[in-house]
């Protein structure tokens, strides 16, 4: 369980508090379905520093980021719920147009998009490494939460961004923490929840499921 107690720790760290970004500039988003999908976040974090982040349309305007992102969002945002078993937030968007899902496998090469430390648009290449990964409960009651490991360039910025097929350019999933204990290089052990789950939460949130505080 070492892997889920590092996550923990770090995992607010995505917001973009970092001095420096992650990944590599990016001139714009290549895959038409996932660029019409992304929807770059920003806010102040402190008196001191503005934090980044990203969400994510996955269905008809409704829109997932990070519950650990909800400072980011802009003030009027109509949320429909965070989910309490996992660091999602679910908000309504005007746009319509979710991209086409598909599933993470191990050695998979994917493509993840996030915010660099001055708001502009990042992205890093990776490979998937583990399809399920253990992750701590967030609270004592909670269950083990279930994400997909994949090693990259990312870190802070790139909270609440899409984790996309390299090949097909199919949402795999939504970034949510990192642990940078694993690898002494430049990639980090990235964590992502699968659309299945973040389906499921939605689909639990809007039937009366239980929220966060």
């Amino acid at each position: 369980m070492r892997i889920g107690i590092a996550l923990v720790a770090l995992a607010g760290l995505l917001c973009g508090c970092a001095m420096q970004s992650s990944g590599e500039a990016a001139q714009g988003i290549s895959e038409r379905a996932i660029a019409s999908a992304y929807i770059p976040l920003s806010g102040s974090e402190d008196f001191l520093l503005e934090g980044h982040g990203a969400a994510v349309v996955i269905a008809p305007g409704i829109a997932v980021t990070n519950a650990h992102n909800a400072n980011l969002l802009p003030n009027g945002t109509d949320v429909i719920g965070t989910s309490h078993d996992f660091d999602l937030l679910f908000f309504r968007t005007r746009n319509m147009s979710p991209p086409p899902i598909g599933e993470p496998s191990p050695t998979e090469r994917i493509v993840a998009y996030g915010q660099g430390s001055g708001g502009d648009l990042r992205k890093a290449i990776g490979v998937v490494k583990w399809r399920l990964a253990p992750v701590l409960p967030r609270c004592p009651k909670c269950p083990e939460q279930k994400a997909f490991a994949y090693e990259a360039n990312a870190g802070a910025g790139f909270s609440g961004g899409p984790v996309i097929d390299a090949q097909t350019g199919a949402l795999l999933g939504i970034t949510f923490g990192y642990n940078d204990e694993e690898n002494g290089g430049i990639e980090k052990l990235m964590y992502a929840y699968d659309l299945k789950t973040v389906l499921g939460e939605l689909a639990r949130l809007e039937n009366g499921g239980k929220s966060t505080p």
